[in-house]
């Protein structure tokens, strides 16, 4: 018998409310291929105008043959993004926070005469402050991974960013980088007075049902069911070898890459949020829109769009070592995707084969 946080989802390849308006097949076939070089688990929801598609595939672990758990927890890495800018947009809502005020007026200890032009809030959520990137514990997987029980606090990393000086003037290009959602975390509780987990699960996780997701902090375990993560290593020999990378202190990442979630409550986030049930529809249009002046720019507030063929997907891909993600979406929800895949490179600049097919599959 099935364990208890195994389903008839578990099953490689299955899927279940099948429609015409998804190609299933195709979708089977993207799951199936699991586990090989490139990921050793996969999970997958698809939603259509006509119903839902879900199937897995995968081992939860490389010791043994147990199908991956459908109802796995995972690291969902940089979609906390869209968290946490609905967290900033309902308070926007609320009139706690001006989209338009500069930051050095919310947090008026952290930044340095450097930055002598203000910075809006709006310019942080999508990426045009010009804040240079915080440091880290590693630049490369083994520095990186020698030090994955330490804690860097985000303060520190905010601190350490700042002390760096503007890298452009606010308003002029957009540079994607975790540190304009590190000062937004600072940002939330010095309006608040409460913590960053406990805004954002007041005004997004709990609204949005998501019962199963979470916020670690420096608890480097995934509570509750989870499929292992793997990150592939080379030998000096030139062979590889995978090297477990479940166990993982993500407090850096905090407002910028902390979250715990799962498949079906990053769905209920989607579906709930582009339906203005999260964030209401004045402030949700801050996140289907991109900088004005700057033609280039695909990211606003917590998204990124993406034309496939003559649709417009809007969402967001996060990854951590051993763990893959995406949501995505047209505005109108006709199609949605949802993935989590236990990527053996995730942090590769590279595309992942299986991630590309399970898109393709879903897109069709």
């Amino acid at each position: 018998p099935p364990s208890p946080d195994t389903s008839a989802a578990s099953v490689p390849g299955h899927g279940t409310h099948g429609t015409d308006a998804l190609d299933e097949a195709a979708l089977r076939a993207a799951v199936d291929a699991v586990p090989n070089q490139h990921a050793t688990a996969a999970l997958v929801r698809v939603g259509a105008t006509g119903g839902t598609w879900r199937g897995s595939g995968g081992v939860r672990d490389l010791a043994g043959e147990r199908p991956a758990a459908a109802n796995a927890r995972f690291r969902a890495g940089s979609i906390t993004k869209v968290v946490t800018a609905a967290t900033v947009l309902r308070l926007a809502a609320e009139g706690r926070v001006d989209l338009d005020a500069p930051v050095q007026r919310y947090l008026p200890d952290l930044f340095t005469p450097k930055f002598r032009k203000p910075i809006s809030v709006r310019q942080l959520l999508n990426h045009t402050s010009g804040i240079q990137a915080g440091d880290g514990l590693g630049d490369d997987f083994a520095e990186a991974y020698a030090h994955r029980f330490d804690t860097l606090t985000p303060q520190r990393v905010a601190q350490s960013a700042i002390a760096k000086g503007p890298e452009f003037d606010p308003g002029t290009r957009q540079h994607y980088l975790n540190i304009n959602y590190t000062v937004l975390g600072l940002l939330i509780e010095k309006v608040t007075g409460r913590t960053y987990a406990a805004e954002a699960t007041r005004l997004v996780l709990r609204p949005a049902g998501m019962r199963d997701t979470y916020f670690p902090g420096t608890d480097p375990r995934i509570r509750g069911p989870h499929n292992r993560g793997y990150q592939k290593v080379e030998r000096p020999d030139g062979t590889t070898k995978l090297v477990d990378v479940t166990e993982w202190n993500q407090a850096d990442r905090w407002a910028a890459g902390d979250m715990i979630s799962t498949t079906a409550d990053l769905e209920r986030l989607l579906t709930k949020l582009f339906s203005e049930r999260i964030v209401p529809q004045p402030q949700l249009e801050e996140m289907f829109t991109t900088p004005a002046g700057l033609p280039e720019a695909t990211r606003s507030a917590g998204l990124e769009y993406e034309k496939v063929g003559d649709q417009i997907l809007w969402g967001k891909s996060g990854s951590r070592y051993g763990y893959s993600a995406l949501i995505g979406g047209t505005r109108d929800l006709s199609r949605t995707l949802v993935h989590s895949v236990n990527s053996t490179d995730a942090k590769s600049a590279e595309r992942n084969p299986v991630v590309d097919g399970i898109t393709a599959a879903a897109l069709k």
